[in-house]
């Protein structure tokens, strides 16, 4: 009987015992049995620890606007699983995922060593591949979902390959440092290929890596770079392209950075990508430009703003942000996961929070930490931080939009399940 994809989706848990098991040879043993077939044309990997859907959701705005057809595959999802696999700019059909995971369960189910296990992970991945090959993709973009060198998407040859940032992050399964993780995600690279280094003081051992690949390396600050006008911004290559651009319609300054790696990407892939007028294309895209709960507003009065940043690094973005933007007082809520640097990203942000509405995510996942457990890291972290604490998001959602007043602004964020919660719930 055919399953409905929910349940490939629990059928899926429970295939491989390891939530995450990383390394290429199970995937790329179950690929080659369906054939391997081109997914498109050219294929882009967007690896890092931050601005990885962000620059995937502007390079499938440059693109579109060029009038090619996309393949993007992200993770996680937010409200739906269709999310993470997405053709023309649509999210594909619980008919389609589940005729690619049939044909995924059949491949993975021949040969002596069958059955191959698979991950969750795993098998969206090879789903998005299968799907891309059959549909017509001019330009796949492939997000890595943890490292690089050992994620599913890496048995794929990118035609270029961006790392956005590298920062302390699922550190138990990548490094203890910025090196051990800039090497792991160096691994997308290819020899003789572009490699964009999206972040201005990137970590040696990311650019030694790379250079050991013998990728051709173009960097932002060095090979590209911004600048800042008045009125929108400009791109510069080292080439001598130039181009006058809108400022993204996505919120937050390091969404500029973002940009400007999504722009280098596409400039160094094809010269005839962007058509024929590659200033006015980017121009249109990012006008247009949208991606969910990257400081995303809600609307209401006060405005509710929802992002998935979770680790050190996106906490600092968050502060940059809120830096530049005129509010009143700020009204947080947060959860987070037991494997974040909780404590770094409550430092990064500091006095700029008013009120900590804190939220238990113990009941979503089994990696969520129970509200005490914030609480005391709270207390540890910003001594006398005012706080108050609730059992889940719907909770301190509520609690914030409470307190708060006209003037003041609500962050929702620490993690995809406070955003995604957030969005179901439909605030405004």
């Amino acid at each position: 009987m055919t399953r409905t994809l929910a349940e490939w989706l629990a059928y899926q848990e429970g295939v491989n015992p390891r939530s995450i098991e990383l390394g290429l040879d199970r995937v790329r043993a179950v690929w080659q049995r369906m054939g391997a077939p081109r997914i498109a044309r050219h294929v882009i990997t967007v690896g890092g620890t931050n601005g990885k859907g962000s620059t995937v959701a502007l390079l499938e705005a440059m693109l579109h606007a060029a009038g090619r057809r996309t393949g993007a595959f992200t993770s996680p999802h937010l409200l739906a699983y269709n999310e993470r696999v997405r053709i023309d700019g649509h999210d594909v059909d619980d008919a389609a995922l589940v005729a690619a995971f049939e044909r995924i369960e059949t491949a993975r189910m021949q040969g002596p060593d069958a059955p191959i296990p698979l991950t969750y992970f795993e098998f969206g991945t090879l789903a998005a591949l299968d799907l891309f090959a059959r549909g017509g993709v001019d330009v796949a973009v492939l997000e890595v979902g943890l490292g690089g060198r050992l994620d599913a998407v890496n048995i794929i040859d990118a035609d270029v390959a961006v790392i956005t940032t590298v920062d302390l992050d699922h550190v138990d399964w990548l490094g203890p440092d910025r090196d051990s993780i800039g090497r792991e995600k160096a691994g997308i690279a290819r020899a003789g290929r572009p490699a964009i280094v999206g972040e201005l003081e990137p970590p040696i051992g990311l650019l030694a890596a790379l250079a050991t690949i013998g990728a051709r390396v173009e960097r932002a600050g060095v090979d590209f770079h911004v600048e800042r006008l008045d009125r929108g911004w400009r791109w510069c290559h080292r080439d001598g392209t130039v181009m006058e651009l809108p400022d993204p319609a996505l919120a937050a300054p390091v969404q500029y950075a973002n940009a400007a790696a999504a722009i280098a990407v596409l400039h160094a892939l094809d010269a005839g990508v962007l058509g024929d007028s590659p200033e006015r294309t980017v121009a249109s895209a990012l006008g247009r430009v949208s991606v969910a709960a990257r400081l995303q507003c809600m609307g209401g009065d006060p405005p509710l703003y929802v992002d998935v940043g979770h680790n050190p690094q996106a906490a600092r973005a968050l502060a940059q942000w809120l830096d530049a933007t005129p509010h009143g007082r700020v009204h947080a809520v947060f959860g987070a996961l037991s494997d974040k640097d909780v404590a770094g990203v409550l430092a990064a942000l500091g006095p700029r929070i008013s009120h900590w509405h804190l939220a238990g995510l113990n009941h979503d996942t089994p990696r969520g930490l129970p509200v005490q457990s914030l609480v005391d890291t709270l207390q540890a972290a910003l001594p006398g931080a005012p706080h108050d604490a609730h059992a889940g998001v719907a909770a301190a959602l509520a609690a914030a939009r409470a307190a708060a007043q006209p003037g003041d602004c609500i962050l929702a964020f620490g993690s995809f399940f406070v955003a995604s919660a957030v969005l179901a719930s439909g605030a405004a």
